[in-house]
């Protein structure tokens, strides 16, 4: 997929310039170990999908564990001149997330310019792995997130809630708050899809 058409040209160019940097070394690899897949989530993937909400920072993992180059933050200017910076988040880890098991596979690739997806393959999780993994810690900005992606009309209340349940089954522990964020998270959902079809 290409970017949502609302995404900021400046954020976009900001994003492509960092991921070129995580690309650049790759190259040498030699070609049986190629390409390495890269998962994005978070506030990055929710503005490709959405064009709302610009996050400073990007959560992503990768299909295979690899060395980051040290320069992975990006400062640029947005719309209104103020200078923003963007970075890779490294202690980000999805492991913590709710996610589902097939989240990684069930990615959508991500076109971006001068990026040949055969050295690193940009994947976003797809809308719905991405709501499911806001249901963890589920914060304000979570559920807001949530909302927008309901709004947008990527995800179904009936879905989530299948994914959500699907993907709790391979968590261990007391998990009534869990479950009790799923009915609220499907609730967000119900909420905006009643509004887009009043």
């Amino acid at each position: 997929m290409r970017p949502n058409s609302a995404t900021r040209p400046e954020y976009l160019a900001a994003f492509t310039e960092l991921v070129q940097r995580i690309a650049a070394p790759l190259g040498a690899l030699p070609r049986l170990s190629l390409p390495i897949k890269m998962y994005v989530a978070g506030g990055a993937a929710m503005h490709f999908y959405t064009g709302e909400r610009v996050s400073n920072d990007v959560d992503a993992v990768f299909s295979k564990r690899i060395v980051l180059p040290s320069d992975l933050e990006v400062t640029y200017q947005d719309p209104d001149g103020a200078a923003r910076l963007l970075y890779f988040d490294r202690q980000y880890n999805d492991t913590l997330a709710l996610m589902h098991e097939d989240a990684h596979d069930d990615s959508v690739p991500l076109t971006l310019k001068g990026i040949d997806a055969s050295i690193l393959d940009v994947r976003l999780l797809a809308a719905l792995d991405l709501a499911v993994s806001k249901i963890g810690r589920f914060s304000s900005q979570d559920r807001d997130d949530i909302t927008t992606l309901g709004r947008h009309g990527l995800i179904k209340s009936a879905g989530l809630r299948r994914r959500a349940e699907q993907a709790m089954e391979n968590y261990v522990g007391n998990l009534d708050t869990l479950k009790g964020s799923i009915n609220l998270a499907c609730r967000i959902v119900e909420d905006a899809e009643r509004r887009n079809n009043p």
